[in-house]
């Protein structure tokens, strides 16, 4: 694309408007500047509210992926493939998941995570490079993240994985995007121009953040990765996560703290299987089979266990 197609591409988007609600921003206090990104801000999740049902077809699509040994597959340029990288490296603590369930890629490579390489995003050959690289299959879902929708990199993923027969979900803030007409299903939460013209990280990567974390947070959840809304499926790594096992299983069963303790231990730190053995008073085998039997969803197998009540039991 030309400089003058760019310039003329650039002036039809909303996300690179002037804002007229900030226009005399750099007169202002720092208070009075904070306050009027605050007013902005505010914004934010009104739009993603009008787009949710778009965000949940995503979401039943991702879960039949995952049901099917599928991946999701985050792709995106500068801030919105930062923000990809970001939800999908932070998926294995939080939900016991490979860490080749959900990844991030970012134009440019690991490097670009920390240093940018803005350049990275003109190139619609290497988007489809780097899905080759990772063997893309039919199986999986690719979410392409651009606050703009017209990110060459991002356009050339998609259209790749359109190709291989992967489902394909864009994630744009500007409504009738390149990127949306690509898709199969376009999520476009419409924000605005932002406070700083042009500057994306703002109120459209917001909105990008909180439907990256809808869509894995909902995926894992309908995966059985959650009871009641505590996450039965963290991985204790680190201390501040052993204390937060011990602390989901005295919640979920209204155990002492040392009993939760003394059944962490017995399970290696299995959380969902804990709980599932305290509440029902099953041995670890037939526990560990109910929940195979239940595809991992606790509250089934609680429910399906005729010697429960499913009522939280205090032990000592």
């Amino acid at each position: 694309m030309t400089n003058d197609a760019l310039l003329h591409a650039l002036t039809q988007l909303v996300s690179e408007g002037r804002n007229s609600e900030t226009m005399d921003i750099d007169l202002l206090s720092s208070q009075a500047i904070v306050q009027r990104l605050n007013q902005q801000d505010r914004l934010v999740p009104l739009a993603v509210e009008q787009v949710i049902p778009d965000i949940a077809r995503a979401v039943d699509t991702i879960t039949h992926a995952f049901k099917n040994n599928g991946r999701l597959i985050y792709i995106g340029a500068g801030t919105s493939g930062r923000l990809g990288v970001l939800d999908a490296s932070e998926c294995p603590p939080t939900f016991g998941t490979s860490p080749d369930m959900v990844v991030g890629i970012i134009a440019g490579g690991n490097d670009a995570m920390f240093k940018a390489k803005e350049g990275a995003e003109d190139d619609p050959m290497l988007g489809q490079r780097d899905l080759i690289n990772i063997t893309l299959t039919a199986n999986d879902v690719v979410v392409g993240i651009a606050a703009s929708g017209r990110t060459p990199y991002v356009i050339g993923a998609l259209e790749y994985a359109n190709e291989i027969g992967a489902a394909t979900v864009s994630l744009c803030c500007n409504p009738d995007s390149t990127l949306a007409t690509i898709a199969s299903i376009a999520i476009s939460p419409v924000v605005g121009p932002e406070a700083l013209t042009g500057s994306t990280r703002l109120k459209s990567g917001t909105a990008q953040k909180l439907v990256l974390n809808m869509l894995t947070t909902a995926s894992m959840i309908r995966l059985g990765k959650s009871y009641e809304n505590l996450m039965v499926d963290v991985k204790a790594t680190n201390a501040k996560l052993i204390a937060r096992a011990a602390r989901i299983v005295m919640q979920a069963t209204d155990c002492t703290e040392h009993a939760a303790k003394q059944a962490l231990k017995d399970t290696d730190h299995n959380v969902k299987l804990t709980i599932l053995m305290l509440l029902t008073g099953l041995n670890k085998q037939d526990a560990q089979q109910q929940l195979m039997e239940k595809e991992g969803f606790l509250r089934k197998a609680v429910n399906a266990n005729t010697n429960t009540s499913n009522t939280k039991t205090s032990q000592d």
